[in-house]
């Protein structure tokens, strides 16, 4: 199983950018599908964004689109979500996940590794 690992996360001005990344071990990342998703307190856990195996398709939320970019580097086991333009609703906790699934979906119940988390703060 593949074990990951978010770092990035901060507070950060209403209109400012951040960079999320997502460090994997224990399996290549190659061969799944990887994910971010977000919680906010009291809310349930909101698709942000998926990048297919080889980099070639992604896909966002309509909260984020045009916002922010998914974007994986397999050859260093990462994956990153450049957020800009943020907002005060983009508070949450941050999470990266892995999917084996051969399609790549935007429900969470696809995939089966999570990291721990990194919150993001955004004030108004």
């Amino acid at each position: 199983q593949v074990q990951l690992v978010e770092s990035g996360g901060g507070l950060v001005q209403a209109g400012g950018s951040l960079s999320l990344s997502c460090a994997a071990s224990g399996r290549a990342i190659s061969t799944y599908v990887m994910g971010w998703f977000r919680q906010a307190p009291g809310k349930e856990r909101e698709f942000v964004a998926f990048i297919s195996r080889s980099g070639g398709r992604s896909a966002y939320g309509d909260s984020v689109t045009g916002r922010f970019t998914i974007s994986r580097d397999n050859a260093k086991n990462t994956v990153s979500l450049q957020m800009r333009s943020l907002k005060p609703e983009d508070t949450a906790l941050y999470y990266c996940a892995a999917s084996d699934i051969l399609i790549p979906s935007r429900s969470p119940n696809s995939y089966y590794s999570w990291g721990q988390g990194t919150q993001v703060t955004v004030s108004s």
